[in-house]
């Protein structure tokens, strides 16, 4: 198992506090504050530490609130809302140096049977052609200043392939939509919850980079501000994400200084696992311009 991937499982891994609280820490990804997949990830474990095994997770929808300090702890209170026959709801907030920076909601479901169908899973060229993503970047970091060199450098615990790789400083214009291929490279545990919560984690990241495409612009050319907003994701059937999954995202609009984004989750079957929308701040600079 990889360094970054042990550090993941570590940080999902929360300090239980008291009955209902949790701590967890940060990695720094090369980035000003704590990566929201993080947060997410470590909100969604708070909450599944409160329900019963045999209910796993069906959706979450969280808020961004402010930016995370990387630096220190994370406290998550967890309120539960409800236990049902076949539902739990529970209802989590992060806080860091007294302040609430992120607040989540998620809903658990006894495991049921029922009617079952999905639209077709897109086309992709099979993960074994494609290079990592941790390869294209490598291959960028010769020729930039050190800070972004230590960003592009970076190790997150999750291998990703990209389909049509982005050029990060040069971006041609095209449609907002992207395909990148997602796993851990080690075998796991047979744990849901945790299969669960690394998906949560992956979920955010290039989300809302595919707002960009159409515009011919990166978050690396220093003229945007970009934040995520909120999150929400589904999961419809059991997975592995130490098998290949597919993150088909799309942009269908963006406006009001926000883009908004869609993903589904596809495994190697083409079946639909899950799915993702988010919708993040795309701020553009005084003097910016798109290419």
């Amino acid at each position: 198992m990889s360094p970054a991937l042990q550090t993941l499982l570590d940080q999902l891994d929360l300090e239980v506090l008291e009955d209902n609280l949790f701590r967890g820490t940060s990695a720094d990804l090369g980035g000003f504050s704590v990566f929201g997949g993080q947060v997410v990830g470590q909100a969604l474990v708070a909450a599944q530490r409160t329900v019963a095994a045999e209910r796993p997770a069906h959706s979450l929808h969280a808020y961004f609130l402010r930016p995370g300090d990387m630096k220190a702890p994370i406290l998550y209170q967890v309120e539960r809302l409800r236990d049902g026959k076949s539902f739990s709801t529970r209802r989590v907030l992060a806080i860091q140096h007294g302040k609430p920076i992120f607040t989540l909601s998620a809903s658990f479901q006894i495991e049921e049977q029922g009617l079952s169908h999905q639209s077709p899973g897109p086309e992709a060229p099979p993960p074994e052609t494609l290079p990592t993503e941790h390869e294209l970047r490598a291959r960028l970091a010769e020729r930039v200043p050190e800070p972004l060199r230590r960003f592009l450098n970076r190790e997150v615990g999750i291998e990703m392939r990209p389909v049509a790789p982005v050029d990060f400083f040069t971006p041609e214009r095209r449609d907002p939509l992207q395909q990148i291929w997602l796993r851990v490279n080690s075998p796991l545990p047979d744990d849901p919850g945790l299969h669960r919560a690394l998906l949560a984690y992956a979920s955010d990241f290039n989300l809302l980079g595919t707002s960009l495409l159409p515009h011919g612009i990166t978050f690396f050319q220093g003229n945007l501000q970009g934040a995520s907003i909120d999150h929400a994701l589904w999961f419809h059937r059991p997975f592995r994400i130490d098998d290949w999954i597919l993150y088909h995202m799309e942009s269908p609009s963006a406006s009001g200084a926000r883009g908004f984004n869609q993903g589904g989750f596809y495994n190697r079957n083409g079946e639909r696992i899950a799915s993702s929308a988010q919708e993040g701040l795309l701020r553009l600079r005084v003097g910016a311009h798109t290419g």
